[in-house]
């Protein structure tokens, strides 16, 4: 029985990135070996286990033969008889079907350290072809080496097209491609993966609707979705400033072939309830206790204010500063001492509001440090 790390941590340390996550074949066992040595079973479809201590995944060597359509439709052989290369050359691209041994040594029989050199992204094989999957894995990875100035190269634009052609891209769960997506928004450069797609024409084979948004408005939304990284926002928040804009039917529609997360849209629309409040320069607390109920701040004050905040980003009208004051100073009021003076049904809301309007009046309105304007 052979150990070799694959996959991306042999890539990374060629191309002198950190090794986050380190994947192992072995070569020369069977599930009843792993076993015996104390290894968990994890792997559905096929043999994957977990190392007893330090809890790395260890993938028996296999081969895949195509037998349906979709990323599924493969029949997997995994037994001691599968060689290392054999395993490699089921891989993707050529930067990904590397190995070394445990002394060191790179076994790379496909090229990959050249084009890790030259920057390529070439497929192993025409297998490329076998699985849609690997369309948005290609534009992920041009988006996750965008600064390292990697391409994609002709073969594998060629074996695009041809799963294209084939209708293979509607085979694709929602499950899959949304969690393809949100891998790629979480890099430094997620406009990349968005623009390839269109490049490849895969954009319009999987959403025409979000093609069409794409192609519509590709250089504000690379603004906007490179404001997320330098903010280093959360996955639903860099989604929320791409989707943000587009109409609310369509992300409906779209919600079967991308899985948009439900905290994504969330924020989508309460950034679009903040910017159709008449606020703009028009500061009073009348006004800045309206929008925080219009967007549930008492109940929910994290999206809220958060929402508030992401649109700031793309907004330099909003005044960010006074909204989440005026919240501040109003949160702590409670409508206890009405009810307990009285009041009953809407007569308790409505004191409570003329209260936090006085206090966000008396206190935000009088601070000579606060001008209430935007830029504040």
């Amino acid at each position: 029985m052979q150990i070799y790390l694959v996959g991306g941590a042999v890539r990374d340390r060629l191309l002198g990135l950190e090794v986050v996550d380190r994947d192992w074949v072995v070569v020369g066992a069977t599930p009843q070996h792993m076993l015996a040595q104390g290894f968990l079973p994890v792997g559905q479809d096929f043999p994957v286990f977990l190392h007893p201590q330090t809890h790395e995944e260890y993938a028996l060597a296999r081969t895949e033969r195509k037998s349906g359509r979709g990323y599924k439709g493969f029949q997997v052989y995994a037994q001691a008889d599968v060689t290392l290369e054999e395993d490699l050359l089921r891989r993707d691209l050529t930067i990904n079907a590397m190995a070394q041994t445990a002394d060191g040594k790179l076994i790379d029989p496909y090229g990959g350290q050249r084009d890790c050199e030259q920057r390529w992204l070439r497929p192993v094989s025409a297998a490329f072809a076998e699985d849609p999957l690997r369309v948005l894995r290609l534009a992920r990875f041009a988006a996750r080496f965008a600064d390292l100035g990697f391409r994609i190269h002709p073969e594998a634009r060629a074996l695009v097209a041809q799963l294209i052609e084939q209708g293979e891209l509607a085979e694709l769960t929602r499950e899959r491609v949304a969690q393809e997506v949100q891998r790629a928004v979480m890099t430094n450069h997620p406009e990349v993966f968005f623009a390839q797609l269109d490049a490849l024409g895969a954009l319009s084979a999987l959403s025409p609707d979000f093609a069409h948004y794409w192609q519509a408005h590709a250089a504000l939304l690379t603004t906007r979705l490179q404001m997320a990284v330098s903010h280093h926002a959360k996955v639903e928040t860099r989604l929320a400033l791409l989707l943000y804009g587009q109409d609310p039917a369509e992300l409906t529609q779209q919600q079967a072939i991308w899985g948009w997360p439900k905290a994504a849209l969330a924020l989508v629309a309460k950034m679009r309830t903040a910017a159709q409040h008449a606020i703009g320069h028009i500061l009073t607390p009348e006004n800045l206790i309206d929008l925080l109920d219009q967007l549930d701040a008492w109940r929910q004050p994290e999206p809220a204010l958060h929402a508030v905040e992401v649109l700031s980003w793309i907004r330099e009208d909003w005044p960010v500063k006074p909204i989440a004051q005026a919240y501040h100073l109003a949160a702590p009021l409670s409508a206890k001492a009405f009810v307990e003076a009285g009041l009953r049904g809407p007569a308790v809301g409505q004191a409570l509001r003329q209260q936090r309007q006085e206090k966000v009046g008396e206190v935000l309105f009088a601070r000579e440090d606060v001008k209430l304007s935007p830029s504040k």
